[in-house]
């Protein structure tokens, strides 16, 4: 993962449904309703930013939490559903 600067698949948009106040992962055929930090991880993968550009802007919005240990578990999860690249 050394390197990689990942950012959402082109079929893929990340939305903000205001009537539900959530935010989704809009595919082709499918919406994924997503919660806790995955919006604020998502937002941060435009392609630009390493994975540990990433979890140390988290890190720092978050100092409590286990950033380092779950953010590339989650890009990696992510990744594999074919909603990164």
């Amino acid at each position: 993962m050394t390197g990689w600067r990942p950012a959402l698949a082109r079929s893929v948009v990340l939305r903000h449904d205001r009537v539900r106040r959530t935010d989704l992962l809009v595919l082709p055929e499918r919406v994924v309703v997503l919660s806790g930090r995955a919006p604020d991880i998502l937002r941060l993968c435009d392609g630009h930013r390493q994975v540990a550009e990433i979890v140390d802007e988290l890190t720092e919005r978050f100092p409590d939490a286990p950033v380092a240990d779950e953010v590339p578990r989650f890009l990696d999860r992510v990744r594999e559903e074919g909603w990164l690249r």
